[in-house]
C-alpha cells in the first residue's frame, strides 16, 4: 500500500535541523506507519548555505523567507528550528495557513506569547507538538512506565539537574547565529529556558503538575560584546538557576542548572524517591535506568543497573538485537514516529503546544520568583 507524503518545510537548519532531518530520514526505515516523511523544503536566511544544507540532506528545495515556506501548498508540516524570539509569530503564520506544526523548545519567549501559539493551532485543527525529546529516551520513558504502574508508590521526592560549562570564557560574545543563547532579546532566559526546560517537562510528564517554586538566578559575566553591534552590552540571561518546588501530588523537588560547571558538558540526571522503590537516569548513561526496590529480599536489596535494550521495553522493538543500545539521535526518530501514529490514531502525539504551554509557565515563575525573592505560584495553562 502506497504511503500517504508528509511534506516537511524545515525552518532553521543548525543543530536541531540536523536532528531533524535525520529523524525525518530514518523513522520510515524502522517504524511500521502509512505516512512517509518528504523532505520538500528548507528556509534560512543565508541562501549559500541553506542550499548546501538542502543537498546534503536530500531538500528538494530552498526558500529564504519563512513566510514564502508557510504559505506553499506543497508543504503540509512545518519544523520550527529558530531561535525563541522567532516561534511565536512563525508558528501563528503557520497554522492560520492550515500547516501542521512541530516547534523547538521552549514553546516560546514567555507564557503570553505561549498562550497565543496555543490559541492559533487550537483555533486552526492542526496537529502540533514541541519536541522535548528526552521523553522518548528508552529508558525515560520506562521510568514513566514504572511511576505509573504504581511501583514507587507515594511520590516523596523529585530532584534533577542539568550541568553545563560552555560560557565561563569572558571573552565570549553575545548574538548572532552561533551565540544567540546568550542573548536575551532573541532567546527569553538562559539556562532556564535552554536546560531547565527539559529537566521541567520531563518531571511533569513523570510526576505531575508543579504548583509554586521559589528560585534563585545568577549572571555571573554582567557583560559581553555583541556579534551584530560590535559595542560591548549587558548579558541579560540567567547564566545558573536553581530553585525548590512543590507538586501538586505534595511531592518536593529540587532544580538546578548552569552553564559554569567546569568538566560537564552535558550532565542531565534526574531521580525519583518513593514509599518503595527510587530511580534514577543519567543523559551520559542514557541507555541504563538505575532501580531500587525496598521491596526485594534483603540479601540482594540494592541499586540495579537495568539495561534499556529488549524488546519489550519501549521503542526497543523497533531497532537491534537485545543487549544493542542505541542513542541520543534516536530520541528523535521516536518523536517524529508517535507524531506520525498520533495522526493515524487520532490521538495527539504529546508534548502539544497545550503541555509545552505548562512547562512555560513554570519557567515564567522560576523566573518571577528570583526577581522577588518569594514562593510564586504556577499559573494554569487553562
Amino acid at each position: 500500500m502506497a504511503k500517504k507524503p508528509i511534506r516537511i518545510g524545515l525552518i532553521g537548519y543548525g543543530f536541531m535541523g540536523r536532528a531533524h532531518s535525520n529523524a525525518y530520514l530514518k523513522v520510515g526505515r524502522f517504524f511500521d506507519l502509512p505516512y512517509e516523511c518528504v523532505l520538500q523544503a528548507v528556509c534560512a536566511r543565508d541562501e549559500a548555505k541553506v542550499r548546501d544544507f538542502a543537498q546534503r540532506w536530500g531538500y528538494a528545495s530552498v526558500e529564504t523567507d519563512w513566510r514564502k515556506l508557510v504559505q506553499r501548498d506543497d508543504i503540509d508540516l512545518v519544523d520550527i528550528c529558530v531561535p525563541n524570539h522567532l516561534h511565536a509569530e512563525i508558528a501563528v503564520a503557520a497554522a492560520r495557513a492550515g500547516k501542521m506544526i512541530l516547534c523547538e523548545k521552549p514553546l516560546a519567549m514567555n507564557a503570553a506569547e505561549g498562550r497565543k501559539m496555543v490559541a492559533a493551532v487550537e483555533k486552526a485543527g492542526v496537529p502540533n507538538m514541541v519536541w522535548y525529546n528526552y521523553r522518548r529516551v528508552p529508558a525515560v520513558t520506562l521510568a514513566k512506565q514504572l511511576v505509573d504502574e504504581g511501583r514507587l508508590g507515594r511520590i516523596f521526592h523529585y530532584r534533577a539537574k542539568f550541568l553545563q560549562d560552555w560560557t565561563i570564557n569572558p571573552d565570549l560574545p553575545q548574538g548572532g547565529t552561533a551565540l544567540w543563547r546568550l542573548d536575551v532579546k532573541a532567546a527569553g532566559s538562559g539556562v532556564t529556558g535552554d536546560l531547565l526546560a527539559h529537566c521541567i517537562d520531563t518531571a511533569l510528564w513523570i510526576n505531575g503538575r508543579i504548583e509554586k517554586v521559589c528560585a534563585m538566578t545568577e549572571t555571573f559575566i554582567k557583560e559581553r560584546k555583541h556579534v551584530v553591534t560590535g559595542k560591548v552590552e549587558k548579558v541579560g540571561i540567567d547564566d545558573a538557576c536553581a530553585f525548590l518546588a512543590r507538586f501538586e501530588n505534595g511531592s518536593l523537588a529540587t532544580f538546578e542548572s548552569t552553564r559554569y560547571a567546569r568538566g560537564h558538558k552535558a550532565l542531565y540526571t534526574f531521580e525519583i524517591n518513593g514509599e518503595h522503590a527510587s530511580l534514577f537516569w543519567d543523559l551520559h548513561d542514557l541507555h541504563r535506568l538505575q532501580y531500587f526496590d525496598h521491596r526485594d529480599p534483603s540479601l540482594v536489596r540494592g541499586w540495579r543497573s537495568i539495561h534499556v535494550s529488549d524488546s519489550d521495553q519501549p521503542y526497543m522493538k523497533h531497532w537491534w538485537v537485545p543487549g544493542l543500545q542505541i542513542g541520543y539521535e534516536h530520541s528523535f526518530v521516536h518523536q517524529v514516529a508517535d507524531f506520525l501514529k498520533g495522526l493515524e490514531t487520532g490521538q495527539p502525539a504529546r508534548p502539544t503546544f497545550r503541555d509545552a504551554l505548562e512547562t512555560q509557565l513554570v519557567c515564567d515563575a522560576v523566573l518571577k520568583s528570583a526577581r522577588t525573592g518569594r514562593w510564586e505560584k504556577v499559573g494554569t495553562a487553562r
